[in-house]
């Protein structure tokens, strides 16, 4: 049974809306790292912090996946199943986290190139904030097509 064009809209939407909780964790947490823990430290506040900030996030976005946004197709609810659920949600958030990562170090560098918020502590969160636009995206895929995709009838 294919799914409407509406059904796969009205998931994105949800989607999209508690994905907030996520991107504020992510960027909450990323700008605190690189403010405070790796302030003026490329490596940190481009390298460790993101990646710190985004295994935070998706554990935060995969919880409520998993019990809210596609609660309706987990058949099973148990440890097994919870953890079966989230080692696909990790790996694609892996391959979301390295379309993140190639977007924020392109933004960064046109940034650089432009001379363009070089020497304010928000400039990290912004082209963090753009990376994770693309990285939704990708995530919505994964999660509705593959980790929680619909079963098929059986006759």
């Amino acid at each position: 049974m294919s799914r409407s064009f509406k059904e796969i809209l009205q998931k994105l939407v949800l989607f999209s809306l508690t994905s907030l909780a996520g991107t504020i964790v992510d960027l909450g947490l990323h700008w605190i790292l690189s403010h405070y823990v790796f302030s003026g430290n490329y490596w940190g506040s481009y390298w460790i912090a993101p990646v710190i900030s985004f295994e935070v996030a998706a554990m935060t976005n995969f919880i409520i996946a998993y019990f809210f946004v596609w609660k309706e197709r987990v058949s099973y609810r148990g440890a097994r199943s919870f953890w079966r659920h989230f080692a696909g949600y990790n790996a694609a958030g892996v391959g979301a986290f390295i379309i993140k990562f190639i977007v924020m170090q392109g933004v960064h560098f046109l940034f650089v190139s432009i001379d363009w918020l070089q020497d304010y502590s928000i400039e990290p969160v912004i082209c963090n904030m753009i990376g994770l636009c693309f990285s939704g995206l990708f995530n919505f895929y994964m999660s509705e097509f593959v980790i929680f995709n619909k079963k098929k009838p059986e006759k």
